[in-house]
């Protein structure tokens, strides 16, 4: 008799996070009909904060966010995936990935996860409201000063707004230990974000990018979010209130929309796993481009695959929010991911918000950020 194989899932618990699995684990049982994927799901807040090494001890397939595999690497807690997958599959993935999603899981010299999400910071509008998305950081104040732009400023979102803001100016954040931060952009970033922030609900500073888009929809008070995570189930019709439409981000510097922080989600099997081989088959499986063009964007899922964001079926439910958005994604910024930077994310998070409440002056925040990123280095 063929043993009966459970693998439990961990992902998060929007509709973009959970549906999409739920579905091609469904599917995969005609594949494997001996083996259940059954998932579970925790909030935004959680999947951005908890240590996947503790997830790691309870679930098989775990969707991860790419700051966390330098950790991953130290605790040892994560399967080098490039050990049990064919390497002309995962050559195949890496030249159909958008942007840098297939590298920000790759890390001493292993790849420690697969995408099967593909995300960043872009713009948001209302286009009952706004004719068109706009083009400047000068664009999005003269919308702010009319109270018509909402901004997600709760942790980690200040911090990845500074991290695009930065990199688009042509000065991206340091990556390595005892790298400068570039003083004038980074306070030339900071006094545009401190006055976008003044013209801003309040609110704001309580918002994650759901919490903004939600507000974005509901009724006519906003017209644009300027800097929030893609989530391409707002574009479809039906989805809440009022549909959004998705556009590449306004930009501070001269080089048009690049730079912007980089997000989305991978796909990665525990280290404690009892069935590696099935595990890495779904994962390969489930970011392929035929799945996520298909069941994975049918089912709310915002595909990581380039295969799928070039499909024209699947642009035409979300209001061409892939192709709206390509240019952004395509050069979008990489995050540090070394162990040790989940908690600089966090930390750096306040020192940015405190800045821009005035609790701080700009250059003492920048001092702080420097010294902190440094010292986040310790744990190596």
């Amino acid at each position: 008799m063929t043993e009966h194989k459970k693998i439990r899932g961990m992902t998060w618990s929007d509709p973009r996070g959970y549906d999409p699995l739920v579905a091609a684990s469904q599917t995969f049982r005609d594949r494997h009909p001996d083996a259940d994927i059954v998932w579970d799901k925790r909030s935004l807040q959680g999947f951005e904060s908890t240590p996947v090494e503790e997830l790691a001890e309870t679930y098989d397939l775990i969707i991860i966010d790419h700051p966390h595999v330098g950790a991953v690497v130290e605790k040892n807690c994560l399967l080098p995936i490039d050990r049990f997958a064919e390497k002309t599959a995962l050559e195949r993935l890496f030249a159909e990935t958008v942007g840098k999603s297939y590298q920000s899981y790759a890390y001493d010299g292993h790849q420690w996860a697969l995408p099967v999400d593909a995300a960043c910071q872009v713009q948001a509008i209302r286009p009952d409201l706004v004719s068109a998305p706009v083009k400047t950081f000068s664009d999005v104040i003269a919308l702010a000063k009319d109270g018509r732009v909402v901004w997600p400023l709760l942790a980690p979102h200040v911090l990845m707004s500074f991290f695009s803001l930065l990199a688009n100016s042509g000065a991206p954040f340091p990556v390595t230990r005892g790298t400068a931060i570039n003083h004038t952009a980074a306070l030339d970033v900071i006094g545009a974000m401190a006055t976008l922030a003044d013209l801003v609900d309040p609110a704001c500073l309580t918002m994650d990018p759901i919490a903004a888009l939600d507000a974005l929809c509901e009724d006519n008070t906003f017209a644009l979010c300027p800097y929030v995570y893609l989530y391409a189930p707002y574009a479809r019709a039906n989805y809440r209130a009022n549909r959004i439409v998705f556009h590449d981000m306004p930009s501070l510097g001269a080089s048009g929309p690049l730079g912007s922080a980089l997000g989305g989600t991978g796909i990665a099997v525990s280290s404690q796993t009892k069935h590696p081989d099935l595990c890495v088959e779904f994962a390969l499986w489930v970011a392929s481009a035929d799945i996520q063009r298909g069941l994975y964007a049918t089912h709310n899922g915002q595909p990581g695959n380039a295969v799928a964001w070039g499909d024209a079926a699947v642009n035409a439910p979300v209001g061409s929010c892939y192709s709206n958005t390509r240019m952004t994604h395509e050069a979008a910024w990489l995050r540090p991911r070394h162990d040790g930077y989940m908690a600089f994310q966090e930390d750096a998070s306040h020192i940015l918000l405190d800045a821009l409440t005035g609790k701080t002056d700009p250059k003492s925040a920048l001092l702080a950020l420097e010294t902190r990123f440094d010292e986040s280095f310790d744990h190596e």
